[in-house]
């Protein structure tokens, strides 16, 4: 190699070096279906699946084990299968399994059965998680409060730890109908062992437990293993104010913030979208006997974030189906129509 040649290249390899390397692109976020967004449709496990392949989605998450027409192995792997040949993940989960719980029911068991049961399920179709949960507000209400439940549930995971560490299960415990706030949740699960125990996370459910999503986010991001996601309007009464949830991007949480943010906080785990709409919910917070349920907090920045919310809302209307021949009808096109804008906001805006 001749002074000129060596010198070109030298000259090549700095300038090179000098070209800053962008930052690799950021992984896309998945969306996916949590059936109950469209439960009038009284569908079993694969029509929901079907359904979630013919809108182009990343997962399907079956969220109640009704659903399932088996809890056998053929019919199970029959699933799993559908759901690979239309590209799709399953996650699977149930309702309560916290044996002091309002919500509480025996049927699939004991409590530490059904959870057992659930793992199983999670596993023959493929799951990464088996979801669960507490209860709901009233859980708050009573001696001991929602703690006397939350050490319930944790003694029941953890009878149910070797299982699922054993089939590589995680088990994701969702803050379920204002049962618990995000500290509380966070708590349940280092108690457990976040080591196989993480959040089904749901921002309309925190918003029923005085909690802005964003914050509520922040708090549970980092050990969110699930999620079922909608939107929420707040806005104020005389008594304090009222909840109504509604399609994504139709109510105030800033879900392109939400989304970047849970990307970054739960890389790979999916955005999936379980609308609940249609109804209001008064939470009547200017009146003393309101308190009694949440301690400690009225007076938090928590609390201040929530009523902040409020401010920035206003008053829209419920739905209800004509009675008559119609009204499933016209339940199923309701409740279609809010999953699928929401996940047509979420393709046009987060993804």
């Amino acid at each position: 190699m001749n002074r000129r040649s060596l010198l070109k290249k030298t000259a090549l390899a700095t300038a090179a070096m000098a070209i800053p390397r962008l930052p690799a692109a950021a992984p896309k976020l998945k969306l996916g279906l949590d059936h109950f967004a469209v439960r009038a449709t009284g569908w079993k496990a694969a029509q929901f699946i079907d359904y979630a392949a013919s809108l182009k989605l990343d997962t399907c998450f079956l969220s109640e084990l009704h659903v399932l027409e088996s809890f056998e192995d053929v019919y199970l792997k029959g699933l799993r299968e559908q759901a690979d040949r239309a590209g799709l993940q399953l996650y699977i989960g149930t309702g309560s399994v916290c044996p002091t719980s309002n919500t509480w029911k025996d049927t699939y068991g004991t409590a530490e059965d059904h959870l057992a049961l659930t793992i199983r399920l999670a596993k023959a179709l493929g799951s990464p998680v088996a979801r669960c949960y507490l209860g709901n507000s009233k859980d708050r209400v009573g001696d001991g409060g929602i703690q006397r439940h939350v050490e319930e549930t944790v003694k029941v995971i953890r009878a149910n730890r070797s299982r699922a560490e054993g089939e590589g299960i995680k088990i994701a415990i969702e803050n379920h109908s204002g049962d618990m706030q995000s500290h509380e949740l966070k708590g349940l699960i280092e108690a457990a062992g976040k080591e196989y125990v993480g959040a089904n996370i749901d921002p309309g459910n925190a918003v029923w437990a005085l909690e802005e999503p964003l914050a509520h986010l922040e708090v549970l991001g980092p050990l969110t293993v699930c999620s079922s996601v909608r939107d929420s309007m707040v806005w104020e009464d005389e008594n304090g104010a009222v909840v109504q949830w509604t399609a994504v991007g139709e109510g105030l949480v800033d879900f392109k913030a939400y989304a970047r943010r849970f990307a970054e906080l739960a890389p790979g785990v999916p955005l999936q979208v379980e609308t609940i709409s249609g109804f209001a919910r008064p939470f009547s917070w200017k009146q003393d006997d309101f308190w009694g349920p949440y301690p400690n907090h009225r007076d938090s920045a928590a609390f201040a974030a929530w009523v902040g919310m409020s401010k920035r809302g206003k008053a829209i209307p419920t739905f209800k189906a004509p009675e008559g021949p119609g009204k499933k009808e016209a339940e199923i096109a309701f409740q279609k129509a809010e999953f699928e804008r929401s996940i047509a906001w979420l393709k046009a805006n987060a993804v």
